[in-house]
């Protein structure tokens, strides 16, 4: 499994419904994710990308990894409220979902997944 690239419309349907109305959270997902919230012009997010390749991989089958980047997909970043890129969004089954800023390292990452997503 690799990186899927994201757009509102798959977001909508996977993720989150927020134009229905409801101001509740519910993720939409059979699966935890992360999303990768980047732009093709950002040096971190750059480095970001192949550890999430490789997360995407190792965990396949049990969580997706997501991409959106936010110069196509403004309305997205601005549901977040997305300030500085790379963010990443750890999405658990249950619960609320966890933002962080900048390049994480794979570590911090896998320690995410373990810790927010409850994948060991």
């Amino acid at each position: 499994m690799k990186v899927i690239q994201m757009d509102k419309k798959m977001f909508l349907s996977k993720v989150m419904n927020y134009e229905d109305g409801t101001k509740e959270w519910k993720y939409l997902g059979d699966k935890p994710c992360i999303i990768d919230f980047y732009a093709d012009w950002c040096g971190p997010c750059k480095m970001v990308a192949p550890v999430l390749e490789e997360v995407a991989t190792e965990y396949e089958g049990k969580l997706y990894v997501y991409k959106i980047n936010t110069e196509h997909e403004e309305e997205l970043s601005s549901v977040f409220s997305i300030k500085s890129i790379p963010t990443i969004l750890f999405i658990p089954m249950e619960g609320k979902p966890q933002l962080t800023q900048g390049a994480l390292p794979k570590a911090s990452i896998k320690e995410a997944i373990e810790n927010v997503l409850l994948i060991k």
